[in-house]
């Protein structure tokens, strides 16, 4: 007797969790356990890394993140502007930066800042300095075109109606429109603040003292002198204690927006 379309599917997602099952049961048995646990969980070794690890690495990871989304807020809400900005020449440099930091890795960014800057203009950069112009630099070509989005989707009547109030176009743009634009884009702003969390661990690239160190380079350093990799999974573990409540942050955020609308 033919099965029904759901039977089929009850059939099919039932063969799936026991094929599952058995890949799970094949990695336990399989699995050498007190070897996994000497190079992935070492206690002594994780104790070790306490507290420097909380208020050293994670410390600097969350500052250099700050100031290199606070740096690139600012410079995309202007590149923003600039996108929609009915000056031609605006337009035509404000395509031209975001294109060309969103073809352009991070990577190189920090090198030409940390490196190439200094060199070809005899400036020694703030380390500070340094890492809020490469992660905003970056940061900023991406939140300009969310930012354009977002002051693109507030209703035209908004603009018409503030400036039938008498504002000005720029009055009009600083007190309604943009403010709007924010809480419109709010959840995608909070996605680049976590890009931003993890580009952060290119700063090892600028060489760092010991207190400057980011939860990468300490991991790495850890790794070499304990030759266990116990360093990199608790490092792992403080970037989700960052990542994993801004996750929730943005999807409490849209649920909140999909309400609304």
């Amino acid at each position: 007797m033919a099965m029904t379309r759901r039977q089929r599917v009850r059939a099919i997602r039932a063969v799936q969790y026991a094929v599952l099952i058995a890949l799970l049961l094949a990695i336990v048995l399989a699995a050498d356990w007190g070897e996994l646990r000497r190079a992935f969980f070492d206690a002594e070794v994780a104790r070790s890394l306490f507290p420097d690890i909380i208020t050293t690495a994670l410390v600097n990871t969350v500052v250099y993140t700050l100031l290199g989304f606070g740096f690139g807020l600012v410079l995309g809400v202007v590149l923003a502007l600039m996108r929609l900005s009915q000056v031609p020449p605006y337009r035509w440099l404000a395509v031209a930066y975001i294109e060309f930091f969103r073809g352009v890795p991070a990577l190189l960014v920090f090198i030409a800042l940390g490196f190439g800057v200094p060199l070809a203009f005899q400036v020694a950069l703030d380390r500070h300095v340094t890492v809020m112009l490469a992660l905003g630099l970056v940061g900023a070509a991406y939140i300009a075109e969310t930012m354009r989005a977002g002051i693109q989707a507030v209703p035209k009547g908004q603009m018409e109606a503030a400036r039938s109030l008498g504002m000005s176009h720029s009055r009009a743009m600083a007190s309604i429109i943009i403010p709007q634009a924010f809480r419109i884009v709010l959840p995608p702003l909070t996605n680049e603040l976590v890009l931003l969390t993890k580009d952060s661990s290119l700063v090892y690239l600028l060489g760092l003292s010991l207190d400057q160190y980011e939860l990468s380079k300490f991991g790495r350093d850890a790794l070499n002198q304990h030759r266990s990799l116990t360093p990199i999974l608790v490092a792992g573990v403080c970037y989700l204690i960052i990542t994993v409540p801004l996750g929730h942050l943005v999807r409490r955020l849209e649920a909140r927006a999909a309400k609304a609308r």
